[in-house]
């Protein structure tokens, strides 16, 4: 039986408004029935906080250390907490809802999709599973999260290693159409994660951070030997190959999406009204 083809595009090294665009267009034009579904790759140019489409910036982020990290700022059009984007690989996932054996509910939807993730950690040599958090408290605790920060706990389906969150994800739908996004790390550093956030005063600061260590992981710190963002590229395009049981076809934008993806960055991603407005 032929595999459903699927394009691949891997762009690199973009800044924040680059990146949120661009998912933002390839979701439209699969939408419109102009290209398949796609897997997406890229990174940060700069090092960039991304906060979820419904986090309070005032309440909850300290801008003063994002300007003092220089790092980029942007807001997602997906769910979610703050997000620092520096040494991992970035992906993206475009299909539409009323794909072939696609679950309609958004945590089945996120088990699909994530099977490339969990291949391509296997592939990297790591024993990854998904989590499904057992208890009521556990469930509760995913319903009213108490920090801003992603990795401080794994949700539902999402990627860890020895109990301890590798991966993290978050997912919208828009016009027919699902984006699932998230992050792989490769590496952190968690003084500088810490330091973008607000706390009620140091010592909730300290403790969150302590508890962080047993909740969260980079590949890097697990891996028996240092793992590249080559490497890692290279593990996750055959994973989603193998976990969604497709074949990939690289492609690269044309001048004109190109031109088209800056326009709408540039229009939205880097408007202040987008990026502070709740």
């Amino acid at each position: 039986m032929n595999k459903e083809v699927w394009r691949f595009l891997d762009t690199g090294d973009q800044p924040p408004s680059f990146n949120m665009a661009l998912d933002e267009a390839l979701l439209d034009w699969h939408s419109e029935g102009k290209i398949p579904p796609v897997i997406r790759f890229y990174g940060w140019s700069p090092a960039t906080l991304s906060v979820g489409y419904f986090q309070k910036i005032e309440k909850e982020i300290n801008m003063e250390a994002v300007k003092n990290h220089r790092l980029g700022f942007v807001r997602r059009p997906t769910g979610g907490r703050g997000v620092l984007h520096e040494h991992e690989l970035t992906y993206s996932v475009i299909v539409t809802e009323d794909y072939p054996d696609m679950p309609r509910t958004v945590t089945e939807a996120y088990r699909v999709i994530s099977e490339g993730i969990l291949k391509g950690f296997h592939n990297l040599g790591l024993d990854a599973y998904f989590s499904v958090p057992k208890t009521a408290e556990e469930r509760d605790s995913l319903k009213n999260p108490r920090s801003a920060v992603c990795f401080d706990a794994p949700s539902w389906y999402e990627l860890v290693v020895e109990g301890r969150k590798v991966a993290g994800s978050a997912q919208t739908r828009q016009k027919g159409v699902i984006l699932q996004h998230g992050s792989i790390l490769l590496d952190l550093d968690e003084d500088k994660l810490f330091s973008l956030f607000k706390y009620p005063n140091d010592r909730v600061k300290e403790r969150m951070q302590k508890a962080f260590k047993s909740k969260a992981v980079a590949i890097n710190e697990i891996s028996p030997t240092k793992i590249s963002i080559e490497a890692a590229k290279k593990a996750f395009e055959k994973g989603f190959a193998e976990g969604l049981n497709i074949e990939l076809e690289r492609y690269t934008l044309s001048d004109k999406e190109h031109e088209y993806v800056t326009k709408l960055a540039k229009e939205k991603y880097e408007n202040p009204e987008w990026n502070f407005k709740r």
